[in-house]
């Protein structure tokens, strides 16, 4: 996926244009004309397109959010899948006790400096934000949505 700007730390959250400034915008305009209308006009249509904005606004935020977490759910199989190769044993061992933030944070991470700052994370209980500012080498993730 070509870039135009290189990806970094200070850049590297995402935005979709699409949703992020077209339907989640219309969404809550149609919502908020919903109840508008609800008001000025109290009646079965009135309460209808209500409910039918409400189902709009319910199904695009499920929608992103499912997306998301299957995401989610496809790095940390890839990360855990990286570590179990560039990790020694005794690190190796303890992939479990990281939780889903430190493994989507971690991917930023070289491979050279992977295994130091994972042992780092676990003896310190590093946050994602915390994990961020210690990478060094920062890696590109162009395919988060």
């Amino acid at each position: 996926m070509a870039e135009k700007v290189p990806q970094t730390k200070k850049n590297h959250a995402r935005v979709d244009p699409l949703f992020h400034y077209f339907l989640a915008p219309g969404i809550i305009l149609l919502l908020g004309f919903a109840v508008v209308h609800l008001i000025r006009h109290p009646g079965f249509e009135a309460a209808a397109i209500l409910a039918i904005a409400i189902l709009l606004f319910v199904l695009a935020y499920k929608a992103r959010s499912y997306a998301l977490k299957v995401q989610d759910r496809v790095i940390r199989l890839e990360e855990r899948q990286r570590m179990d190769l560039l990790l020694p044993g005794a690190l190796r061992a303890r992939i479990a006790e990281l939780n889903e933030s430190q493994l989507i944070a971690l991917r930023f991470a070289s491979d050279a400096e992977l295994p130091a700052l994972v042992e780092r994370t676990l003896d310190e209980k590093l946050s994602n934000r915390q994990i961020k500012d210690a990478i060094r080498m920062w890696c590109p993730d162009y395919w988060r949505v």
